[in-house]
Order: C-alpha cells, then sequence, then structure tokens
C-alpha cells in the first residue's frame, strides 16, 4: 500500500517536469484562446439567466392583469 506522501511527491515531481516541458505553453495559450472565444460569444451566468427568467414571469403576469383589466373597461364601455 503506498502512502500519501509518496503519492504526493510523485506527482510533484510529475508537475515540475510538465512546468518544463512545452506542454505546459500549450495549456496555457489554450487557455487563453478558449477564455478569448467565450468572451466573444457574449454569454451570462446562471445566475443572470435565472434572474432575467424571474423578471420576465413577473412582466408576463402584470401584462396578464393589465389585459384583463382592459378588458374589463372595454366591456364596461359598451352600451
Amino acid at each position: 500500500m503506498l502512502n500519501q506522501q509518496f503519492i504526493d511527491d510523485i506527482s510533484s515531481k510529475i508537475r515540475e517536469l510538465l512546468a518544463k516541458t512545452p506542454a505546459r505553453d500549450i495549456e496555457t495559450n489554450m487557455r487563453a484562446m478558449l477564455t478569448s472565444m467565450f468572451a466573444r460569444l457574449d454569454l451570462v451566468t446562471r445566475h443572470e439567466f435565472d434572474v432575467q427568467t424571474e423578471l420576465l414571469a413577473r412582466t408576463r403576469e402584470k401584462l396578464t392583469a393589465l389585459e384583463a383589466q382592459l378588458a374589463a373597461l372595454e366591456q364596461n364601455r359598451k352600451p
């Protein structure tokens, strides 16, 4: 059975080795490219989406109520 210290040492050495290779540069370049692409897509967070969905639902409820009021007023106005 391997102890945790041994695993941590191996993991650390692998990270150090990868930091000195082109793999680290590739990772950095890919991360920058993806960040740039996502920025251009004009994405919103889930929280922002949920807030806008809730706002839209409340607006629809108000619109429905106003339409009902308008219909009632038009009914009262007819001779």
